[in-house]
């Protein structure tokens, strides 16, 4: 696996480059933003290990314009904590983040996990389309289609949106979103869900607006309305 590393601390590179390698990862590193996104345009990774805190662009700005082109795996590093960071990076489309301090043991454990729940969520996907109406979700290539028309989406708000249309009337709690689309729990962040929920209804045609639905004090289902 080829893994692209973006941080401007040597001693976290450092730390990184050597249980990569005891991994068996072929890993490219850089240091800053602009740096990072021509590396991900030359080398294809098939995963990244992105930091917010970086020069010229941050990791944020890195991670939107990554994720204009491409589905790749995107761990982001932080080291604020702060919910903002990190609901922020759930909208732009990360997979997973890990606050600083931590171990490079940790990075390697949390790539292994995405990993592993990605590959088990396209051998479960038997079914790749879903319609209702004119919209259309399409995990396969991760579109939505309002009337023919894609319109921009992340991959985490497709996912989102083809869970709760393959459920019909079915509530799904915050919690069981975050295990179902992310994989596993994300601890006193069940407020990115929300966030993408907000967006996705922003994303659809009025008329389809209510067929997201909230159920106060639980979380959301959808309605064929």
């Amino acid at each position: 696996m080829n893994i692209l590393c973006c941080d401007d601390d040597p001693i976290v590179k450092e730390a990184l480059r050597v249980y990569m390698k005891e991994e068996g990862y072929a890993t490219t590193f850089a240091s800053d933003g602009e740096e990072a996104l021509l590396a991900f345009r030359s080398t294809n990774p098939d995963f990244i290990v992105l930091d917010i805190m970086m020069p010229k662009k941050n990791g944020l700005e890195v991670c939107k314009e990554i994720r204009k082109e491409s589905d790749v795996p995107i761990l982001l590093l932080t080291a604020k904590g702060e919910e903002i960071d990190r609901i922020l990076g759930f909208e732009l489309g990360a997979d997973d983040y890990i606050v600083k301090p931590f171990s490079a043991r940790e990075v390697i454990a949390r790539i292994k996990a995405i990993q592993r729940r990605l590959s088990e969520s396209r051998e479960k996907k038997t079914v790749q389309k879903i319609t209702y109406k004119n919209l259309e979700v399409n995990q396969q290539n991760y579109t939505i289609r309002v009337n023919q028309e894609a319109i921009p989406a992340t991959p985490k708000e497709v996912e989102i949106l083809f869970l709760l249309m393959s459920h019909p009337s079915q509530v799904f709690t915050r919690d069981q979103i975050l295990n179902l689309v992310w994989g596993y729990s994300y601890y006193g962040d069940t407020r990115s869900v929300d966030t993408h929920i907000k967006r996705i209804r922003a994303k659809l045609p009025p008329h389809l607006h209510d067929a997201i639905q909230t159920i106060y004090g639980v979380g959301y289902k959808f309605e064929e309305i």
